[in-house]
């Protein structure tokens, strides 16, 4: 058995960094990416409002999470997400996962959750396909994200 090799970072819709930084590095070596916070942070789950967001949340200290500007990225997503008939997050992993042949290397989102119920739905995610106008809408989400990741 030959030993796996992967790099784990950030990545998602909103916060695709590794792209231009190591994706040419991982497909010259054959690395896989093991993709944290596909769900950016909970955010493209729609179900954080940054305006409710407790004094000792941790995302306070992120720039993407001091704005409401960023409201119209966690729109396109639920929008995208019903019209599919399926939670925005089964949505944001998918469309991680489905990145795997655009980076030419394997990905593997592992969102984060507590509860069994958010373990389901992140499983349940691992069977929705995405059409390439899906896949499209999605990319074009990182350009339009406001404020740094840190």
């Amino acid at each position: 058995m030959h030993p796996v090799t992967a790099v784990q970072s950030e990545y998602s819709a909103w916060s695709r960094d590794v792209e231009t930084t190591v994706g040419d590095t991982l497909r010259e070596l054959g690395v896989a990416l093991v993709a944290y916070s596909p769900l950016g942070r909970g955010f493209l789950t729609g179900a954080v409002d940054v305006t409710a967001l407790p004094a000792g949340d941790a995302r306070l200290r992120l720039p993407r999470f001091r704005t409401t500007d960023n409201e119209v990225i966690a729109d396109a997503v639920r929008t995208l997400a019903a019209a599919k008939g399926v939670a925005p997050a089964q949505l944001a992993p998918a469309w991680v996962q489905a990145r795997s042949a655009h980076l030419g290397v394997a990905v593997v989102p592992i969102p984060g959750t507590k509860r069994v119920k958010w373990l389901e739905q992140n499983v349940a995610a691992t069977g929705v396909e995405l059409t390439a106008d899906e896949t499209a809408a999605l990319d074009g989400l990182a350009a339009r994200t406001v404020g740094g990741r840190y």
